[in-house]
């Protein structure tokens, strides 16, 4: 490592040195070299690519998932001096005409976009005249359709590196199973050869964790006010259904807990107050579906409990390593219940609709469009024959024809355009369909043999995502022979 660069860690990010691997990924893609580095949440991923940005001359593209993630690390860069800006669908034409003309001029030195910013021509033009040195890829684990949260136009990531170049390029993820490890790479357009993994594992120690079996509301309730009442500083208790989260939140409210909730069909600006207020409270709990986490960066968040499933795994693990960031112990409870495997059953079948379905629903968008303009949602319920108000396979058919380009606008505004007169080949594969179904349910199964592990959780975790297992941790309540948490006698008033 430089002098020079060992100034900038210091000078920007206040740091006399480094953790984990953060050292050898900057030295190595200083020196030309590609990279894919998997890092347990909270340990530094971003400085893997912003200590270079700072160090390199040229443009830094910085690939991310998310409008206001990227917003938030944009501020903080800038806070510290580096010249950044991000490009998002949220701001106004004379406000993205304005950063596209600055880049194109030479000015900024990182730009965060989201995968879709490539599909637009004037975007592609500005990038034309400019070099671009470096590209990160952040959350790696969206480019594979085999990881928990599929993003389609990272798949084209090959086709954006030829278009910029190919320039060094650093993924990174927090959450990669070998075979997500390898699809990143394939989906990069890179050959094994060309790019080296950093797999720092997943080792978060001073994570205490533990799974508690319960049986109906009432005792989840229990459960949550005794964990919560013993817990100093900030909390998230997750749900899977909204539904569930406002049956729980008036008991907590009862039993002396107040609490802020998150979900998805709270407007956005409500949605950023509430990230505000907890962010800015050092004791705030809040209820959230996993619509809460990406951008969440707090140190003192000191228990993160489950009160459903999750749907996978990786997706476990990325929302339990918002726990602990300062170092200090935190727990993190996964409350178990066995009929919320049902609930989970379900949302595997609500995100792969069957492309006769994607069919039906793109025949109707594109040949009844004035009926749909009319009804909206409620049109297309009935004529796709919906016989339950809780089955989103709608929502989600949607929200796949936008990410594949078929279709652009908002149906509750009665404004969508059809952009293809079929489905996409993707989309359109009767057997690619049942076999991301199948995969789907497997990563569920993966997080049923996390429950049932007679293992130490941690080691379960390190050697379910590729890396070395450790030495038992000692705190998990495997590790502690189930003497880790005492259930609640007798039961409390809820």
């Amino acid at each position: 490592m430089s002098r020079e660069t060992c100034e900038l860690l210091r000078r920007h990010f206040g740091h006399l040195a480094f953790r984990g691997q953060q050292e050898a990924v900057v030295d190595h893609v200083l020196a030309g070299g590609n990279a894919l580095v998997v890092m347990p949440t909270g340990q530094g991923k971003s400085l893997c690519y912003q200590l270079p940005a700072l160090a390199r001359p040229g443009l830094t593209v910085v690939v991310s998932p998310l409008i206001a993630l990227m917003k938030d690390q944009t501020d903080a860069l800038r806070a510290r001096g580096l010249d950044a800006v991000t490009l998002n669908s949220s701001q106004s034409g004379a406000e993205r005409g304005r950063i596209l003309r600055a880049l194109a001029e030479g000015r900024h030195r990182l730009l965060h976009v989201s995968p879709e910013r490539f599909r637009k021509p004037a975007f592609r033009q500005a990038l034309a005249t400019r070099p671009v040195e470096f590209l990160a890829v952040d959350e790696a684990h969206c480019i594979s359709e085999w990881g928990h949260d599929f993003r389609p136009d990272y798949t084209r990531l090959a086709e954006f590196r030829q278009l910029l170049n190919n320039p060094v390029t650093l993924a990174l993820t927090a959450t990669a199973t070998p075979r997500v490890q390898e699809d990143i790479v394939r989906q990069l357009g890179l050959r094994p050869a060309e790019i080296r993994l950093f797999h720092d594992g997943v080792e978060r120690p001073n994570l205490r964790l533990a799974v508690q079996d319960v049986h109906g509301v009432k005792e989840k309730a229990e459960w949550l006010i005794r964990l919560l009442r013993d817990t100093e500083g900030s909390a998230i208790v997750y749900f899977a259904l909204i539904r569930s989260l406002e049956e729980l939140s008036p008991l907590l409210e009862k039993a002396g807990l107040p609490h802020l909730v998150y979900h998805g069909r709270l407007p956005r600006q409500h949605r950023r107050a509430v990230q505000e207020a907890f962010m800015g409270d050092p004791q705030a709990l809040v209820l959230a579906t996993n619509a809460f986490g990406l951008g969440v960066d707090k140190a003192q968040i000191r228990l993160i409990a489950h009160a459903e499933v999750p749907g996978s795994l990786e997706a476990y693990a990325q929302e339990i390593g918002r726990a602990g960031r300062d170092g200090r112990p935190a727990d993190c409870v996964l409350l178990y219940d066995q009929q919320d495997l049902l609930i989970q059953m379900q949302f595997v079948d609500w995100a792969n609709p069957a492309p006769g379905f994607l069919e039906r629903l793109l025949t109707l968008l594109r040949d009844r469009s004035g009926e749909v303009r009319a009804g909206g949602l409620d049109f297309l319920r009935e004529e796709l024959v919906f016989k339950s108000r809780f089955d989103f396979r709608l929502e989600t058919a949607l929200s796949l024809l936008e990410r594949h380009g078929v279709l652009e606008g908002d149906l509750e505004r009665g404004a969508v355009r059809v952009l293809r007169e079929r489905l996409p080949e993707l989309l359109a594969d009767e057997e690619r369909a049942e076999a991301k179904k199948r995969g789907d349910l497997t990563r569920l199964h993966d997080l049923v043999r996390y429950v049932a592990a007679g293992e130490c959780r941690h080691r379960f975790l390190h050697r379910f995502f590729g890396a070395e297992p450790g030495t038992a941790c000692r705190e998990c309540d495997v590790c502690r022979a189930g003497d880790h948490f005492v259930r609640p006698e007798p039961p409390l008033d809820c």
